[in-house]
């Protein structure tokens, strides 16, 4: 099985179906959480969602960068960047994951060798 990747609205059809909401007003409300996230971050604050992890901010020093076509040396500016911290359950449910020669992740193969 190869790495996928999931849009915001696949995930809003599937909370829908689940929860037998309509799909328009569970994706307004997935968009309204990023929303707060993003906002939250933006003022300075730190998001902790037990068991899934942390969202933080992390200020990276000033340093000199290399180049790499003209191995020019510059310099990088202080920056604030945003810092993910996985959480208990998230890190146990990716721990057994392979990962190929690509460096992409597989997921495990049920017992019978099917995906």
């Amino acid at each position: 099985m190869s790495e996928q990747t999931i849009a915001k609205r696949v995930l809003a059809d599937r909370i829908a179906a689940r929860l037998n909401l309509p799909q328009g007003q569970t994706l307004q409300v997935i968009q309204s959480f990023l929303d707060e996230i993003v906002d939250e971050l933006g003022h300075g604050n730190r998001l902790e969602f037990r068991d899934f992890g942390v969202f933080e901010l992390v200020s990276r020093k000033p340093r000199t960068a290399l180049n790499p076509k003209t191995l020019e040396k510059v310099p990088v500016q202080r920056r604030t960047v945003v810092k993910f911290r996985a959480g208990r359950l998230l890190k146990a449910k990716v721990k057994d994951l392979i990962v190929d020669a690509s460096g992409k992740p597989v997921p495990p193969t049920s017992p019978g060798g099917a995906p």
